[in-house]
């Protein structure tokens, strides 16, 4: 019997049997099912049998629990399937993200068996590939241009070398779950080759591609949960780099992961993070909805937070309070131009964030005075938008 010869398993199966007559063997509980126990049963007989990227791990699983190895039969089903994982898939860029894909059916025999780990090692190491190496065909969800569709008018027939530009796999990786995702930006930036900005650029595709635009009603349901931990997840993988994700996209995923109720070491760090970057930021992005259950229309607490986390970043001896030009010397005031720049913008969105809360009858004064406060006079140029703050808060 072919089938015997070549599966370990069904040996020991049809050994152990104590009843001489019986002669059926139940294995229900194998890797996908009939479907990839006919892979696997062809393979025995010496029937063709086609892999691909979509049944492959579900073949491997099985033959891993038929215990098809090499030490029963030489070239057995197990050996033939890892040539054609070498070969062909792990060589793939789609077919690498659809095994991965797959493989989620397949857990805990896919994890056991290291193919998660190999797929993300291999997505990870394309994505990292210098992008003038790599033909645009290379990608995955890429639209066709009308010149490569033969649609184009103006098109003269010479196809041309088209330039990859260095964010290519962004938009494919969009297509993963979060778990493996999370993986697979772990491993890129573990090989040292993607740049801290291309890294954010890639989280905040992922972050804008899943999570939806909701509000106060709409985070309670199934998909709260799934949702929180995305944010949490994106946070925790967040370059640490200044200048690596826009200001704007940071205020939206802690507009986002407040509604959720994230964890506090979450919201803590993406503060810091919104700190690092609020010169860049606007007064309107600012207004954060206040916690549940306090009084007030907006979170100014969480600004002042903010504020402390970007007067940390060049403190120069002068603990809570911006540096201003007028205390640098000439050669000071020439090295630190652009944070000081940075320090000015943040005094005018503070100032216009003022104005924006003074309009609140339940802010209370302390509140007001505090933020204030945290500027200097000397940091503001013109005290106008100051005084405009002061006006709309007196009214």
């Amino acid at each position: 019997f072919p089938l015997l010869s070549k599966c370990t398993r069904l040996q020991k199966l049809l050994g152990s049997g104590n009843d001489e007559t019986n002669d059926e063997v139940h294995i229900s509980d194998i890797p996908g099912g009939a479907s990839a126990f006919e892979i696997c049963a062809k393979f025995c007989y010496g029937m063709i049998v086609t892999l691909n990227a979509y049944n492959v791990i579900a073949a491997r699983c099985a033959a891993e629990y038929l215990e098809m190895h090499e030490v029963v039969e030489k070239g057995n089903l197990i050996y033939k399937i890892e040539v054609f994982l070498n070969t062909s898939i792990f060589r793939s860029w789609k077919d690498s993200i659809i095994v991965l894909q797959t493989t989620r059916s397949f857990f805990p025999w896919s994890e056991e068996l290291k193919v998660v780990a190999r797929c993300v090692d291999c997505i990870a190491s394309k994505a990292s590939v210098d992008p003038s190496k790599i033909d645009w065909s290379y990608t995955y969800n890429r639209r066709k241009l009308p010149s490569e569709n033969g649609i184009d008018p103006h098109w003269n027939g010479v196809r041309r070398q088209m330039t990859v530009p260095k964010d290519w796999w962004v938009e494919d990786l969009c297509d993963l779950e979060m778990d493996f995702y999370k993986r697979v930006i772990v491993a890129i930036k573990s090989k040292g080759l993607i740049s801290a900005d291309l890294i954010g650029e890639a989280l905040k595709a992922y972050a804008l591609k899943w999570l939806p635009a909701f509000g106060r009603d709409q985070v309670h349901g199934c998909e709260a949960a799934r949702n929180r931990s995305l944010v949490e997840t994106v946070i925790w993988l967040l370059p640490s780099e200044r200048g690596c994700v826009p200001c704007g996209f940071l205020l939206k995923l802690l507009k986002a992961g407040t509604l959720l109720e994230i964890g506090e070491t979450a919201k803590r760090e993406l503060v810091k993070q919104v700190g690092l970057h609020l010169d860049e930021a606007t007064a309107v992005d600012l207004l954060l909805p206040a916690p549940v259950g306090e009084n007030g229309l907006y979170d100014v607490g969480i600004v002042q937070n903010m504020v402390e986390e970007f007067l940390l970043q060049e403190q120069s001896g002068r603990t809570g309070h911006l540096v201003v030009e007028d205390e640098l010397s000439s050669d000071e005031r020439t090295s630190t131009s652009v944070s000081y720049a940075a320090k000015l913008a943040v005094s005018k969105v503070i100032d216009s964030y003022l104005l924006e809360i003074a309009r609140d009858p339940d802010l209370p004064l302390s509140r007001f005075v505090d933020l204030a406060e945290m500027v200097p006079g000397a940091a503001r140029p013109v005290h106008d938008g100051l005084y405009h703050a002061i006006d709309m808060y007196l009214k």
